[in-house]
Protein backbone atom coordinates (compact mmCIF):
# COMPACT_ATOMS: atom_id res chain seq x y z
CA UNK A 1 0.00 0.00 0.00
CA UNK A 2 1.07 3.66 -0.60
CA UNK A 3 0.23 6.77 0.63
CA UNK A 4 0.78 10.21 -0.70
CA UNK A 5 1.47 12.76 1.68
CA UNK A 6 1.31 16.55 0.47
CA UNK A 7 4.14 18.42 1.33
CA UNK A 8 6.58 18.93 -1.65
CA UNK A 9 9.81 17.13 -1.73
CA UNK A 10 13.09 19.27 -2.37
CA UNK A 11 14.79 16.46 -3.71
CA UNK A 12 14.92 12.38 -3.92
CA UNK A 13 15.02 10.83 -0.98
CA UNK A 14 14.86 7.13 0.50
CA UNK A 15 14.32 7.59 4.60
CA UNK A 16 14.93 4.36 6.80
CA UNK A 17 12.23 2.12 7.14
CA UNK A 18 10.23 2.27 10.35
CA UNK A 19 10.21 0.06 12.81
CA UNK A 20 13.19 -2.17 12.29
CA UNK A 21 13.03 -4.78 13.00
CA UNK A 22 9.81 -5.34 12.09
CA UNK A 23 7.77 -8.54 12.21
CA UNK A 24 4.09 -8.09 11.07
CA UNK A 25 5.13 -4.93 8.36
CA UNK A 26 7.46 -1.86 8.10
CA UNK A 27 6.85 1.59 6.26
CA UNK A 28 9.38 2.82 4.07
CA UNK A 29 9.37 7.08 3.08
CA UNK A 30 10.55 8.17 0.33
CA UNK A 31 10.29 11.59 -1.56
CA UNK A 32 10.49 12.69 -5.68
CA UNK A 33 11.19 16.32 -6.54
CA UNK A 34 9.38 16.30 -9.77
CA UNK A 35 6.87 13.94 -11.42
CA UNK A 36 8.62 10.80 -13.25
CA UNK A 37 9.25 7.03 -12.59
CA UNK A 38 9.59 5.44 -9.51
CA UNK A 39 10.31 1.36 -8.57
CA UNK A 40 10.82 0.48 -4.84
CA UNK A 41 11.62 -3.21 -4.56
CA UNK A 42 12.68 -5.59 -1.89
CA UNK A 43 15.54 -7.75 -2.04
CA UNK A 44 16.43 -10.76 0.01
CA UNK A 45 20.17 -11.47 1.00
CA UNK A 46 20.70 -13.45 -2.23
CA UNK A 47 19.68 -10.04 -4.29
CA UNK A 48 16.67 -11.32 -5.61
CA UNK A 49 14.18 -9.16 -5.65
CA UNK A 50 10.92 -10.65 -3.75
CA UNK A 51 8.38 -7.80 -3.75
CA UNK A 52 7.74 -4.85 -5.93
CA UNK A 53 5.98 -2.20 -3.71
CA UNK A 54 6.16 0.96 -6.74
CA UNK A 55 6.68 0.86 -10.01
CA UNK A 56 5.40 3.47 -12.51
CA UNK A 57 4.91 7.22 -12.77
CA UNK A 58 4.58 9.44 -9.52
CA UNK A 59 3.69 13.06 -8.90
CA UNK A 60 5.71 14.80 -7.02
CA UNK A 61 5.81 15.18 -3.65
CA UNK A 62 6.57 12.66 -0.08
CA UNK A 63 5.48 9.14 -0.19
CA UNK A 64 4.94 6.14 2.32
CA UNK A 65 5.34 2.81 1.09
CA UNK A 66 4.45 -0.25 3.27
CA UNK A 67 5.55 -3.94 3.24
CA UNK A 68 3.87 -6.34 4.67
CA UNK A 69 6.68 -9.45 4.89
CA UNK A 70 5.28 -10.93 1.79
CA UNK A 71 6.41 -11.53 -1.70
CA UNK A 72 4.87 -10.55 -4.91
CA UNK A 73 2.61 -14.03 -4.86
CA UNK A 74 1.08 -13.18 -1.60
CA UNK A 75 3.73 -15.67 0.43
CA UNK A 76 5.17 -14.74 3.59
CA UNK A 77 9.08 -14.29 3.16
CA UNK A 78 11.64 -15.74 6.05
CA UNK A 79 12.79 -13.54 9.03
CA UNK A 80 16.27 -12.25 7.72
CA UNK A 81 18.09 -9.42 6.13
CA UNK A 82 16.36 -7.66 3.21
CA UNK A 83 17.57 -4.16 1.09
CA UNK A 84 14.72 -1.91 0.21
CA UNK A 85 15.85 -0.07 -3.47
CA UNK A 86 14.01 2.69 -4.86
CA UNK A 87 15.30 4.05 -8.60
CA UNK A 88 14.04 6.98 -10.01
CA UNK A 89 15.09 9.69 -12.80
CA UNK A 90 18.76 9.66 -11.93
CA UNK A 91 18.84 8.61 -8.45
CA UNK A 92 19.32 5.45 -7.03
CA UNK A 93 19.52 4.14 -3.10
CA UNK A 94 19.20 1.10 -0.94
CA UNK A 95 18.09 1.02 2.62
CA UNK A 96 18.91 -2.72 4.81
CA UNK A 97 15.84 -3.87 6.82
CA UNK A 98 15.39 -6.94 9.37
CA UNK A 99 12.89 -8.88 9.21
CA UNK A 100 12.15 -10.94 12.68
CA UNK A 101 9.24 -13.28 13.07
Amino acid sequence: AVAEERAQAEAFALDSNYPNPFNAETVIAYSLPAAGPATLQVYNAAGQAVRTLVKGERAAGGYLATWDGRDDRGEPVASGRYVARMAGAGFEREIGMTLLK
